[in-house]
């Protein structure tokens, strides 16, 4: 049997050394202070993108960038031949609108163009409000908006009345065409959409939607939307009827952009007494909904309802 010998630690020649001197050792020097890297030149910093609102008619960022985050929305597309006569009708609708608010923009078709009429004007009815995706969460939110593509069966639907809508910021007012007949078939899309959204904890859709399209749009100013008598113009989240709005129009954003309060409260009277009637006819503002469409940053996702 083999018997265990306990280490031994034996000095180094350097205690040895030290021991034998009586002297204490020298102390370590300084650690070297490390040079500090120049910045990287300018032109190979990361950019991210600049709010600026000369370059988009005034309008601002609402929600500031974030890195890795996408602002992504649904609707449902209505593409308007430039020969049928709701292309014609919405000229003249947006004539009548910039004679009385000559700071209005139109959405979805130019009124000035002279190209060619191959390209079709495009319209959206909102399906969702704005949501903000992180890269993760873009397949799930494309495959729920393409099973309720799937779940959902072609319908006709109509326009029935001009409003003015603004956005949930109040930085902008709209002139919009509401929907009347299929507005419960949009409503049963947009609430399939509501568990992926309170998943991914994101807004769900109006409680009381008034599905639309919007056709036209001014800068609100620094008012907020507030009507000379407190009342406010209604947002895209609230049901309720137009409220009086003051005939101002002559205001002007700090940076040159015209604004207004809100539409003078002549307009949409005007526009219902002048146009609905066309509006209603049958091959005038009926159409059929046949695609449901998303758009995730630059990319658009589509997906054509059952037949």
């Amino acid at each position: 049997m083999k018997r265990a010998f306990p280490l031994v630690q034996y000095a180094s020649s350097d205690e040895e050394r030290d021991n034998s001197s009586g002297e204490p050792a020298p102390p370590s020097p300084p650690p070297k202070k490390l040079k500090k890297l120049p910045a990287l030149p300018a032109y190979l910093a990361p950019k991210g993108p600049v709010d600026n609102p000369a370059l988009h008619q005034g309008r601002r960022r609402t929600t500031p960038h974030v890195d890795g985050q996408f602002a992504a929305y649904v609707y449902v597309p209505l593409l308007v031949d430039r020969k049928s006569k709701l292309y014609n009708l919405l000229l003249r609708i947006f004539a009548a609108a910039k004679s009385i608010v000559p700071i209005i923009h139109a959405i979805g078709f130019s009124p000035t163009e002279t190209g060619s009429n191959d390209v079709p004007a495009e319209l959206h009815i909102s399906l969702s409000r704005p949501t903000y995706l992180r890269a993760h969460q873009r397949a799930q939110f494309k495959q729920a908006v393409q099973a309720a593509a799937k779940s959902t069966q072609k319908f006709v639907a109509s326009f029935a009345t001009f409003s003015e809508l603004t956005n949930d910021e109040r930085t902008r007012t709209f002139l919009t065409l509401e929907i009347g007949a299929g507005h419960d078939n949009f409503k049963a899309l947009s609430d399939s959409l509501t568990p992926t959204l309170r998943a991914i904890r994101q807004k769900e859709f109006y409680q009381d939607p008034r599905f639309h399209a919007s056709i036209a749009w001014a800068l609100l100013d620094g008012a907020k939307a507030e009507a000379p008598d407190g009342q406010k113009t209604p947002t895209l989240a609230e049901a309720a009827t137009e409220t009086p709005s003051g005939e101002d129009i002559s205001q002007t954003h700090e940076e040159s952009f015209p604004t207004i309060p809100c539409f003078p409260d002549s307009l949409v009277p005007r526009l219902r007494e002048e146009f609905a009637r066309e509006l209603t006819r049958v091959g005038v503002g009926t159409f059929e909904a046949e695609e449901v469409h998303v758009r995730i940053g630059k990319e658009v996702s589509r997906w054509r309802l059952r037949e």
